[in-house]
């Protein structure tokens, strides 16, 4: 529900971007399993995948990958020996797989013949700034089901009642109940809109009027401080703009696709 820095704010989307390089395949054999090849090309995949992981590359690792794949091709083997490629619930499987990768491939096609230009992501950086504003929040709030509930704590609260007494007690936000209803220090934006208007609005110190309601539920808001926002630089988070420009516009392009498909 809120974030604390710019940093953070960025986040890639559904689509889950990954940028991919091009890389050559080997058409050599890496071992040959009761006469059936296994290409090289299938071992660098699966070394290429575990350097992603964070696996150091080196002779042990391709080892170990190497023997995963020789066992895997001989169970693939025994199941195909007993007819399991031709059972429905197992063709289907595969073809999910199938539609995966060539999902991931498109989009590393997609990301591959849409750079985003320096500009862009400039604009893109200072648009951000700007939905940000220029001020941390610390604030803690009590969520509750429905809203007389809150009318009745705001009274309570308003006549001396402990907020993180009632917080641990009512709230049912597990992630901030157990620290007395408190939240990071996050920016404005960083939460959603009827949440983050009601936080703008108050003074240091200050409760909610009203009980404020979001897709949560109903919450009941006490600013505790602010602070100037700490806004890291763009070269730092360049990067993390560009996915999020390219999520973007994928995201588009996805939509474009779908509009001239003739779905029945």
């Amino acid at each position: 529900m809120r974030l604390t820095r710019l940093s953070q704010y960025l986040i890639v989307g559904s689509f889950g971007f990954m940028v991919m390089t091009a890389h050559a395949q080997s058409a050599s054999t890496m071992a040959t399993v009761n006469g059936v090849a296994i290409p090289q090309s299938r071992l660098d995949l699966m070394v290429k995948a575990s350097g992603a992981q964070g696996q150091e590359d080196g002779p042990e690792l391709r080892k170990a990958l190497r023997e995963n794949l020789i066992t895997e091709e001989i169970l693939t083997q025994e199941a195909i020996k007993k007819g399991l490629d031709r059972d429905p619930e197992v063709v289907s499987q595969i073809e999910i797989a199938r539609q995966a990768a060539l999902i991931r491939a498109l989009q590393a096609d997609y990301i591959k013949n849409n750079a985003v230009g320096e500009d862009t992501l400039k604009r893109e950086y200072d648009m951000l700034k700007v939905q940000m504003g220029d001020k941390e929040y610390k604030a803690r709030h009590i969520l509750v089901e429905n809203e007389s509930e809150a009318r009745d704590i705001i009274a309570n609260l308003k006549k001396g009642g402990d907020f993180a007494k009632i917080a641990a007690e009512k709230s049912i936000d597990d992630g901030s109940k157990v620290n007395g209803g408190e939240l990071n220090w996050s920016p404005a934006a960083a939460y959603v809109r009827p949440f983050s208007e009601a936080l703008a609005k108050l003074e240091k110190g200050k409760l909610t009027d009203n009980p404020v309601h979001t897709n949560f539920g109903w919450h009941v808001i006490q600013l505790i401080d602010t602070r100037p926002m700490d806004v890291p630089a763009f070269d730092e988070v360049k990067e993390n703009i560009r996915q999020r420009v390219l999520q973007r516009e994928f995201a588009a392009y996805v939509q474009e696709l779908r509009s001239k498909a003739k779905v029945e």
